[in-house]
């Protein structure tokens, strides 16, 4: 490990692997154009691994194929195989049954220039779309992976509602999950509880969409900036984040989608001295704080609850008004791309669109928030779901 980055690492409970407190997301690569820029993002890649990442994790749809297809150049032009822990994920969507889902591993092998892979995960699992792949045999699958040396360890990413999580981490014997969480997403899919029900199964836990896609990085708005000015310790809106997450023991990895010289070196120091339990009560106070601040200031005040689903209808509520939120709070420009995905079943699952609201107002029996939701959900449905966003 290069001088003066001295990188924490996690156990995972079931192998007895150290990974790296920081992952390398190979989600959003710096670009030239359309293109993955290779020469920038190759020495990215290199320089994290030679200052302690040893955790890079990729999947078969980011930057429309292609990172998978990086990553394996990069790996077999640097002989780095046996420095890095690879992972990447089964696009479950595609697949019909377990005999197509292993040649579909066996053309990710080859696209990543290896004989096998670390971590592999069942890409973007909800309950519904753990119901289809049970049909399809996708246990039988990860069995004969598993068994072949294909894949080493058997995990699965999580976008779905809180009471489907459990029911998937014990519906087989999983190494490691991936979830997204954040301090405001504590209430959110997997949430808190889900972190902490995984971990108490032994599994490692992996975090994706730390910062919220990069917006709890941002200049905050006025009145969250002032809670944060209020800390002994000044820190970035990033360090933040980061450190809520690490002082959190039952945390593996923190995921980061990095492609900023800067903001690497930023977040290799944070993980380096983000260590558990290492937030003084004052500084969780103050985090919880700007959390419940950024909530107010909110398009939509949703805590991301779910009390108000299941929709009768089949609207992801939660889901609807997170994105509406990041777009408009965060100005993120992925934000109705976000949107149509995870609420439009392209991943496999039921359409959840805040245009399918009939009105009924079951879910304002159920809102400890007060929200008029079908109110609300017109207005995503005018936003969010143009022609031309």
């Amino acid at each position: 490990m290069q001088k003066g980055f001295h990188m924490q690492y996690r156990k995972v409970s079931k192998n007895g692997e150290m990974l790296s407190a920081l992952g390398y997301g190979l989600m959003r690569l710096p670009t030239d154009g359309d293109e993955i820029d290779e020469a920038l993002a190759e020495q990215q890649v290199l320089d994290g691994l030679a200052k302690g990442i040893n955790y890079f994790d990729t999947a078969y749809p980011y930057h429309e194929g292609k990172s998978e297809l990086f990553i394996g150049r990069v790996i077999e032009r640097n002989g780095i195989r046996d420095q890095i822990k690879l992972a990447t994920k089964l696009p479950h969507w595609l697949t019909e049954d377990s005999d197509h889902m292993l040649r579909l591993l066996d053309d990710q092998l080859e696209r990543l220039r290896t004989d096998y892979i670390d971590y592999y995960l069942i890409h973007a699992l909800s309950g519904p779309s753990w119901e289809k792949l049970q049909a399809k045999g996708v246990q039988t699958f990860l069995d004969t992976a598993l068994a072949s040396g294909k894949i080493r360890n058997a995990g699965f990413s999580f976008h779905g509602a809180t009471e489907d999580f459990s029911t998937i981490v014990d519906g087989y014997d999983w190494t490691f999950c991936q979830i997204q969480y954040n301090y405001l997403d504590t209430g959110n899919q997997a949430g808190t509880p889900g972190l902490q029900y995984a971990a108490s199964k032994d599994m490692a836990v992996m975090i994706m969409e730390p910062l919220r896609g990069g917006n709890l990085g941002k200049t905050p708005p006025p009145s969250v900036k002032d809670i944060w000015d209020k800390a002994e310790t000044k820190r970035t809106p990033a360090e933040w984040g980061f450190r809520w997450l690490w002082n959190q023991p039952e945390v593996t990895v923190v995921l980061s989608g990095m492609n900023n010289t800067e903001h690497i070196d930023e977040n290799l120091r944070i993980a380096s001295a983000a260590e558990a339990d290492s937030l003084t009560q004052a500084e969780v106070a103050l985090v919880e704080e700007a959390a419940a601040e950024f909530r107010r200031v909110m398009m939509v005040p949703c805590t991301g609850c779910q009390y108000c689903v299941p929709c009768p209808v089949g609207v992801n509520i939660p889901t609807c008004f997170e994105t509406y939120n990041s777009k408009h709070t965060f100005k993120d420009p992925s934000a109705s791309r976000f949107y149509k995905v995870f609420n439009g079943g392209i991943l496999g699952g039921k359409p959840g669109l805040a245009s399918q609201c009939v009105g009924c107002g079951e879910c304002l029996k159920k809102c400890p928030q007060g929200i008029n939701i079908p109110e609300r959900l017109a207005e995503v449905a005018a936003d969010m779901e143009g022609d031309d966003d």
